[in-house]
């Protein structure tokens, strides 16, 4: 069985609260878990000590047991001190689609063709 720790979204619409939970990685987000872990309210103020609550010794447990953090979950364990920090590169997040891409090669396709029209008609007027 595959363990993750992992945030169960609760409250209610646009008022977020999470769970931070040990779960099977194939049961839903919000779905069956195996044991609650701690709670983190993105509501509140960033320095606030009720913001992220969790069992750090079970943490430890459920990790040493082979449970994988997410991303989310694994930043606020390296917070907690728990988890060494990672170095994070996504170089590619910032290079645009081939949607895009494909436009600005037309859009520089036709400022090419509308610089080179207006040079070589002067210079056909100058011949004549």
């Amino acid at each position: 069985m595959a363990l993750k720790l992992r945030l169960a979204r609760g409250g209610s619409k646009k008022r977020p609260f999470y769970r931070i939970v040990v779960t099977d990685s194939r049961m839903p987000r919000d779905g069956r878990f195996i044991e609650k872990l701690g709670t983190y309210n993105p509501l509140l103020a960033k320095d606030s000590e009720d913001r992220i609550k969790m069992d750090l010794d079970r943490v430890k447990h459920w990790m040493g047991q082979g449970a994988k953090p997410t991303d989310r979950v694994a930043r606020m364990l390296e917070a907690a001190g728990v988890l060494e920090k990672q170095t994070r590169n996504n170089p590619k997040k910032a290079e645009p689609g081939t949607k895009a891409k494909e436009r600005a090669e037309e859009k520089a396709a036709k400022a090419a063709e509308a610089a080179a029209a207006p040079a070589e008609e002067p210079a056909e007027a100058t011949a004549e």
